[in-house]
């Protein structure tokens, strides 16, 4: 693929990345450039609260907003890009976190910003320092390509003061758009500026005056009662959400943002005030939440979520990111058991990536996983054993089971069968044993054969007795066919034949393709599994 082709597929492909890269593009005809004619760079950015450490959701939006990034430098030929990864940590901390050791810190501090409480975890200046290196050495783990920006440093040094002033300036109009949104009660204590207690150092909720915008110099009451003149200025006030929020677009210049759905208020409302502030809302998408197993959206004081190190506990990198890929306008149900399946589509999809046309390869998810990191080649490659046959084998295998037994397993069905030449596989080993030992063999229940099943499976077994330890998965596989065919069995169909395999051989209401599943485990083991159906007894664990 030539870079003329890939420029030429990428302005007709209909992948959402490049949907969303087309509306930079429409932003800015040619090129985003400064007043001399200079290209500059498009800025995107991704945001953060670290009144929590990193999670699930912070990675899909840095990974899904780098989609579009590489799409547009695709569409572009290249023009520049930025990713700004924003921690908003002059928040003030309104609860203690559940997840940390020595809450008392945390609750002797509320109030203050999250850049100002001493790190419960005692490794770091203070609490947001100390979630700030996680999400630094999160993202840092994936490779992604970014600039850390600190919400805390910005105020502190003065970077924001001309933007708060701005924000005084238009103090009315912004009261004019925030007010209407808001209940009556809130009204009565609303502020765009929420300035820093002189006396506790808390971040308060209380009306404001302004008394100089040109100057940053408010007026306020005090947690003493006190009526106060004091700056908004380096680091002497945090604004209001919504109006923090359209105050850095502006002030950074913010290009393309993405965000949850439950932001969809504060992205109108924002792009309002930008507005009014002489900016401009970035373009971006509004994507739907995760949803439990339950069909319930995830909320971080339930509980009821999945954290990346339990999917990478389970599943791969890799796996991840092409669940995150698709279809982020539609609400995705995120628990362990769609890790399987993700684990399995992403190789099907990363074989085919080779062999596909240009067109094509900017439609399949790896092509764009691939990207994300600077790699353009091509794929190609796939899994000697599908993850889902793996974890076939290490259930009948049993709690017990090794890596090392796993592997001498895998030597009947697949060639050079040693884990340093096929580390993908040997990683999903390690994870398939995991998997199983949590998930699978509490759920294990071998049913009793019905007597026509029975006799399909000796049938079976007879077949079975006569075939040797290297035939091949497709023989196999025509083997249990017919016998599932065959009329004299009562068999309805060939799903219910496949059914009562799985329920009585397996375990499971699930299973893989018996030819595979025996071509991999053995031809002596399969009989031995079915003699065991057969006297209704359950194979203990190996």
């Amino acid at each position: 693929m030539t870079e003329n082709e890939l420029h030429a597929a990428a302005q007709i492909s209909k992948a959402w990345p490049f949907e969303e890269a087309r509306k930079i593009v429409k932003r800015f005809p040619g090129g985003k450039r400064d007043a001399a004619g200079e290209l500059l760079p498009v800025l995107f950015e991704t945001g953060y609260g670290p009144s929590g450490l990193p999670h699930i959701g912070t990675f899909q939006e840095v990974l899904r907003t780098t989609f579009v990034r590489r799409a547009y430098e695709t569409l572009t030929g290249g023009h520049p890009t930025r990713l700004v990864a924003f921690s908003d940590d002059m928040d003030g901390l309104r609860k203690v976190p559940d997840n940390v050791p020595n809450k008392p810190v945390l609750e002797a501090n509320l109030g203050k910003p999250l850049s100002r409480i001493p790190d419960p975890f005692g490794t770091h200046e203070s609490f947001a320092h100390h979630n700030n290196a996680s999400l630094r050495a999160f993202l840092d783990q994936f490779g992604f390509d970014y600039e850390f920006v600190s919400a805390s440093d910005r105020y502190n040094a003065g970077g924001f003061d001309e933007a708060l002033k701005n924000v005084l300036r238009h103090f009315d109009a912004i009261m004019g758009i925030m007010l209407p949104t808001l209940r009556e009660e809130r009204r009565k204590t609303y502020s765009p500026v929420l300035p820093v207690s002189p006396t506790t150092g808390e971040v308060l909720q209380v009306p404001i005056e302004v008394v100089d915008a040109e100057a940053g110099i408010v007026r306020f009451t005090d947690v003493t009662g006190e009526v106060i003149e004091q700056s908004i200025l380096g680091g002497q006030s945090k604004l209001q959400w919504k109006v923090d929020w359209a105050m850095r677009w502006v002030a950074l210049g913010v290009d393309y943002e993405m965000c949850g759905k439950d932001l969809t208020d504060s992205v109108t409302q924002s792009g309002r005030i930008a507005q009014v502030l002489g900016g401009r809302r970035p373009e971006g998408l509004i994507y739907e939440l995760f949803l439990d197993q339950n069909g319930e959206k995830i909320s971080k004081s339930k509980g009821n979520g999945l954290t990346i190190e339990q999917w990478l506990d389970y599943g791969s990198e890799e796996s991840l990111g092409f669940y995150l890929f698709r279809e982020p306008k539609s609400a995705k149900s995120l628990h362990v058991g769609i890790i399987p399946r993700a684990v399995d589509e992403y190789w099907q999809f990363r074989e085919k990536l080779a062999t596909q046309p240009v067109e094509q390869q900017l439609g399949n998810p790896v092509w764009h996983l691939l990207r994300t990191n600077g790699y353009h080649g091509g794929a190609g490659d796939t899994l000697p054993v599908t993850y889902g046959l793996l974890l076939n084998l290490v259930g009948v295998l049993g709690t017990h089971a090794s890596r090392e037994q796993v592997w001498s397993y895998l030597g009947n069905y697949v060639q050079d069968a040693d884990a340093a030449a096929h580390p993908a596989l040997d990683s999903l080993v390690t994870r398939a044993l995991a998997y199983n030992r949590d998930f699978i063999a509490p759920t294990l229940q071998r049913r009793k054969p019905e007597p026509n099943e029975a006799a399909a499976l000796t049938a079976l077994d007879e077949e079975l007795a006569g075939t040797s330890e290297d035939v091949g998965a497709e023989v196999l596989q025509n083997i249990v066919y017919e016998i599932g065919k065959d009329p004299h069995f009562g068999i309805e169909s060939l799903r219910d034949w496949f059914k009562a395999l799985y329920e009585t051989l397996l375990g499971s209401s699930q299973g893989p393709r018996m030819g595979s599943f025996i071509a991999l485990y053995g031809v002596a083991n399969t009989r031995r599994l079915i003699a065991e159906a057969l006297d209704g007894d359950e194979k203990p664990d190996t």
